[in-house]
């Protein structure tokens, strides 16, 4: 007889609304068997995302919870038969993918691909933080704009204050001296916050962003990176050079591009589950990502991005960490420690 082994979890039954009872509740989730190259992780903390709440909310419910969560901080309990980047034992983090079920739980299960060694200098809460935030930021810079460390230019970060654009302004200091960078932050606070991890300039994004970033970059922008893109291209169009690019990592509804042909700007969109979801060639790249992410941690050039720090992988605490993600008001990650 074959048993069907399960871990703790907190699961959405159906989309619901953040404070509905039913959109955390604790169950036993099924694991699932270790693929070739898969690792059983014991998970200390996560962390909670934009996608988290997106996903809790529009999800196709089968009759199964739903476990949410991607981030993740833990000890690998256990490995599939083809690995070979971790053993048991190993401390590590990892952002999960869209496909498989979520982080919020006793016990994980991830392709060891997307899984990095985690800073030995940061406590778990600390780092699991980082991963989802720093792929995204990673692949935005590197793979999407093919920036290096001799690049050049001027670079808009719209959204600088959130887990991603704080990611961004970081590794830019720490990796492209070149390229100078403009965040976007309203509060007093966001300002500090982005001008500490590195933002050259700051503009108001609730004031007249033309003016402001025409003030700061009056040679235009070589690239804009975004999380609101919705209703903006014709002002990107008009602030950026011949030539440039924007990233976005925002969901819009319809988005008209025409304006960009004039200068032949390029659009390009970034979703860090593309390399796990489509398996692609280069899928490990992530695992190296993550390892050098965790390298410049340990250097002391890159820092945590974590804010609000919970305690205890419950109901009661994901409910406010997703409460607090949901508000848009957040600057930086909120963690919840098991």
């Amino acid at each position: 007889m074959t048993t069907t082994r399960t871990t703790p979890a907190i699961a959405s039954l159906r989309p619901l609304p953040v404070d509905d009872p039913d959109a955390f509740v604790a169950v036993d989730a099924a694991l699932p068997e270790l693929r070739p190259h898969d690792l059983l992780v014991e998970v200390a903390a996560v962390s909670v995302n934009p996608v988290d709440v997106k996903r809790r909310g529009s999800f196709r419910p089968d009759g199964a919870p739903l476990v949410l969560g991607f981030d993740a901080v833990g000890t690998v309990r256990a490995v599939g038969p083809a690995v070979t980047l971790f053993a048991p034992g190993d401390r590590v983090f990892h952002a999960g993918t869209i496909d498989r079920p979520g982080t919020n739980a006793a016990l994980h299960v991830v392709d060891e691909r997307i899984v990095g060694h985690a800073p030995a200098s940061l406590t778990d809460a600390d780092a699991a933080a980082l991963p989802l935030t720093s792929i995204t930021a990673w692949e935005m810079l590197h793979d999407r704009l093919r920036l290096s460390g001799g690049s050049t230019g001027t670079l808009l970060v719209v959204g600088a204050t959130g887990g991603v654009g704080s990611m961004v302004l970081q590794l830019a200091e720490a990796l492209l001296p070149g390229i100078r960078t403009i965040a976007t932050a309203s509060r007093p606070e966001g300002v500090d916050w982005v001008t500490a991890l590195g933002a050259d300039a700051v503009v108001d994004h609730h004031g007249d962003l033309r003016a402001q970033v025409r003030a700061a970059a009056p040679d235009g922008l070589d690239a804009v990176i975004t999380a609101h893109s919705a209703g903006q291209v014709p002002l990107y169009a008009d602030l950026l050079r011949p030539f440039g690019s924007v990233v976005a990592i925002d969901d819009p509804g319809t988005l008209d591009v025409v304006p960009l042909k004039a200068k032949s700007i390029a659009w390009h969109w970034e979703l860090m589950f593309t390399r796990p979801v489509q398996q692609t060639p280069d899928l490990v790249e992530q695992h190296h990502l993550l390892d050098r992410v965790a390298a410049l941690v340990d250097e002391g050039r890159l820092r945590t991005t974590a804010t609000t720090r919970l305690h205890g992988l419950t109901p009661e605490t994901l409910r406010e960490a997703h409460r607090l993600v949901e508000s848009g008001r957040t600057i930086g990650k909120v963690v919840v420690e098991a």
